[in-house]
């Protein structure tokens, strides 16, 4: 029997604690498994501590994405992870990406862990472990002060990230090396990692290197740089984050309170907005995205700025929200619902009802942004019309007498261009009579009774 060395039993224990740590001894979790030194260590590792009885529940499935780039180099790689995972017991869950993948380390990266997410809801997972190590962490914040972007930037690489976990964070890959080494493992070596057109790949393998000149400690000191950081910024977070929530929202920020902060401040949550979807922005790009929000924060009507190939920026005087580039909206391919009488009409992914008015209940005027709305269809001719906008549409805006252009009205209150084409409206031929949850035409508004109730509902 072979004995283990120091440096397996210390990456073993590493990785022992890490799993008790995060509670997830006895879970389900999902491994990125490229086949290269880092990733098989971290599954080899893995197996041998499933050997203890503490850690018997422990369910692994070895994920491998294939980035389809190097033909049959990839496909081979492909079959070395497979065998290797059963060689270990693990189930393998593999999938090939697109041909038409653009190879940037970008967009591979966001292929890689949308891939990642997939296995991680197939399995029902209750997390993702990759294996980064100390070194990825110095070329981290090395590349990113090359990019200037911040302390936030100069954290590193997370040890958590929601569902993601990288155990090998605390370790170097010359102990991984040496790991595999001593285990007998071949890993894929990726013909890729030398190519030093990829930027992380020239840092690794001629900036590091020249940089050791000066200080053959500098990985250690990149990688307390970004501890420092990480210290640095939770004084700062302790400040934020008593009204980080008043702020950001997911894919969002309020205008509204964003608004009331200093300079700096704004810069900050337009950095963590742009960091919290996943994009990879210098400090030039965060600096044109803060120009272009102050820019526009005081418009009813606001204006766009293309973030990726996928989406833009949306801002206006009350929010700043991310939204998809489209031609199409969810309504564009839907035919008109024409209306005969009373009764419920699917409408896309909502639902429209039209019911007579109840004379024993008690009638008070909604807001005009509710999503119901009473009406006077008294005078009205049927069949009415649900539709998307079209060109040409007016209205008489409720409490006026004469036509507005549709595009006039919307603009009057407010209404978002991106959103407009996915608002339900109810016609009379070319005359809208209700946008739904902006306004009611003066056509159909109650001056005594109404005759009829209408709302619009999500389904």
């Amino acid at each position: 029997m072979q004995l283990k060395s120091d440096t397996e039993l210390t990456m073993i224990k590493r990785i022992a604690e890490f799993l008790k740590n995060n509670d997830l001894q006895d879970k389900t979790i999902i491994v990125g498994f490229s086949g290269g030194y880092d990733s098989m260590c971290l599954l080899d590792i893995l197996y041998k501590i499933k050997q203890n009885s503490d850690f018997d529940d422990l369910n692994i499935i070895a994920a491998h994405f294939n980035h389809n780039w190097r033909g049959e180099e990839s496909l081979k790689e492909q079959e070395v992870c497979r065998l290797f995972s059963a060689s270990r017991g693990f189930e393998f869950y593999t999938k090939n990406a697109p041909a038409n993948i653009k190879k940037t380390e970008n967009d591979a990266r966001i292929a890689r862990y949308e891939f990642f997410e997939e296995a991680y809801e197939e399995y029902d997972a209750d997390a993702v472990f990759t294996a980064h190590n100390k070194d990825d962490n110095a070329e981290t914040v090395l590349y990113r002060v090359t990019k200037g972007t911040g302390i936030i930037g100069l954290r590193g690489i997370a040890e958590r990230r929601k569902y993601f976990y990288r155990p090998l964070l605390k370790t170097y890959r010359k102990e991984i090396i040496q790991y595999c080494c001593d285990n007998n493992l071949t890993p894929n070596n990726d013909s890729s990692n030398e190519n030093t057109s990829y930027k992380r790949n020239y840092l690794r393998i001629n900036v590091i290197p020249a940089l050791e000149k000066i200080n053959p400690e500098v990985k250690e000191a990149l990688n307390i740089l970004a501890e420092n950081a990480v210290s640095d910024n939770s004084i700062i977070e302790e400040y934020l984050s008593e009204f980080r929530d008043k702020i950001l929202d997911n894919d969002s920020i309020n205008v509204t309170e964003y608004k009331k902060l200093s300079s700096p401040v704004k810069k900050r949550f337009v950095y963590e907005f742009i960091q919290n979807l996943g994009l990879d922005y210098d400090s030039k790009k965060i600096n044109e995205l803060y120009n272009f929000i102050e820019l526009n924060i005081n418009k009813r009507n606001g204006s766009t700025i293309s973030l990726n190939t996928s989406q833009w920026l949306y801002v206006d005087e009350k929010i700043a929200e991310v939204i998809p580039h489209k031609t199409t909206s969810f309504i564009d391919k839907l035919n008109p619902i024409y209306i005969q009488k009373e009764g419920e009409y699917k409408f896309g992914n909502k639902i429209f009802t039209l019911k007579k008015y109840d004379e024993n209940k008690l009638f008070v005027f909604p807001n005009s942004t509710a999503n119901f709305a009473y009406v006077d269809l008294t005078n009205t001719k049927f069949p009415l019309i649900l539709r998307s906008r079209c060109d040409g549409d007016v209205i008489i805006p409720f409490g006026m007498k004469g036509s507005m252009k549709l595009k006039k009205f919307m603009n009057s209150k407010g209404v978002s261009r991106h959103k407009r084409d996915d608002i339900p409206l109810l016609c009379s031929e070319k005359e809208v009579l209700w946008v739904a949850g902006v306004g009611l035409s003066n056509r159909i508004g109650v001056t005594h009774t109404p005759s009829h109730v209408i709302e619009i509902q999500d389904i």
